[in-house]
């Protein structure tokens, strides 16, 4: 396949409050890097997120909206539609609900298939390229056909545009850090992010400011902004939070942090990129392995699973983090030599052959 004749790609993914954005996001940053060498993107999505939507079609892509994702039948109804009218175009497929019987029949449809996984916990994958941008990748044991390519560890981490303009860019590295960004990622059914605001009031440092991130599924968005607007009054006025919600300036904000508070998601590929020294705390099963292995490289220190981590301990480490430069610099390096912003192209290669 040339460059100058990439065709189509058809994306199927999902996002809501309990799996919250982080696949279809990914896959944004898939579907920029096929516009950009000239082919057409179309995305297949069961999306809560009207902003998430209206992103994609802002960017170029079409958009076919589902309301019931497989198992339910709809879902395969009017995927298979969806694929008939484009034979033999790539279908990158992003979501752990997608199981060896839903793979197989893109394949037997006569597409060539990308699946992006984070576990390794399904049986077998019929997958053409499987791609697993984690730290902990090359430790799983796939079951998969004879020619399926692998792909894995954060070589391969997908970046979307916004974030590799900043390639290049060296942070610095402040006596005492006083900025910090908290993002638990798209959607925090439990509401921790509510808990690292708590936790950032007990942080004694004079002249922190905070700014704190929702994603579009976040279903807690005006309980946190009571929670903030009723602090602000027993605060020292030289401490401040802001909370903003569905951001498009995420490198910007990242750039701006000596520090930050996240999930151990995809977000964490973006945060070593931008060279952000950073506490993990673990909201799902899924991300203990990367909280785990972002320790062992000593790029972010893990808070733990979130229910051991209250808001003490929270405060106790942030506090050390920000008054700790040696360490925080370590930390920035470490994480910008584990994701170098190239594996998008790296991942073209084995599309465009």
């Amino acid at each position: 396949m040339s460059r100058n004749n990439i065709g189509v790609l058809l994306i199927r993914a999902d996002a809501n409050t309990q799996m919250g954005t982080g696949h279809l996001m990914r896959c944004l940053a898939l579907a920029q890097g096929w516009q950009a060498q000239g082919g057409r993107v179309i995305f297949i999505t069961a999306c809560e997120s009207d902003g998430l939507r209206q992103r994609l079609s802002d960017e170029g892509f079409q958009v076919i909206a589902l309301e019931h994702p497989y198992p339910d039948p709809a879902d395969w109804a009017m995927t298979s539609k969806v694929l008939a009218a484009h034979p033999g175009a790539w279908v990158a497929l992003d979501g752990y609900h997608f199981d060896p019987a839903y793979q197989r029949q893109i394949r037997e449809a006569g597409h060539p298939l990308l699946v992006i996984d984070d576990m390794a916990h399904l049986e077998h994958y019929y997958a053409d390229v499987l791609l697993n941008q984690n730290i902990h990748a090359g430790r799983l044991d796939y079951s998969c056909e004879p020619y399926t390519r692998l792909l894995l560890g954060t070589r391969y981490a997908l970046l979307r545009s916004e974030f590799l303009a900043w390639r290049g860019w060296q942070r610095e590295i402040p006596e005492v850090a006083r900025k910090v960004l908290v993002t638990l990622g798209g959607g925090d059914p439990d509401n921790q992010t509510l808990k690292v605001i708590r936790a950032l009031q007990q942080v004694d440092v004079d002249g922190l400011e905070a700014v704190v991130v929702v994603g579009a599924s976040n279903p807690h968005y005006q309980e946190l902004e009571f929670a903030i607007r009723n602090s602000a009054a027993s605060l020292p006025p030289q401490f401040t939070i802001r909370l903003v919600r569905n951001v498009s300036n995420m490198p910007e904000l990242m750039a701006w942090a000596d520090v930050a508070v996240t999930a151990g998601g995809s977000t964490c590929w973006e945060i070593s990129f931008m060279g952000l020294p950073n506490l993990v705390l673990i909201l799902a099963d899924n991300q203990r392995p990367v909280a785990r292995g972002l320790q062992e490289k000593g790029a972010a220190l893990s808070l733990g699973w979130w229910e051991q981590a209250d808001e003490p301990k929270i405060a106790k480490w942030l506090g050390m983090l920000v008054r700790n430069a040696t360490q925080r610099s370590k930390m920035a390096r470490l994480g910008k030599n584990l994701v170098d912003g190239r594996g998008l192209d790296y991942l073209m290669i084995f599309l465009e052959n």
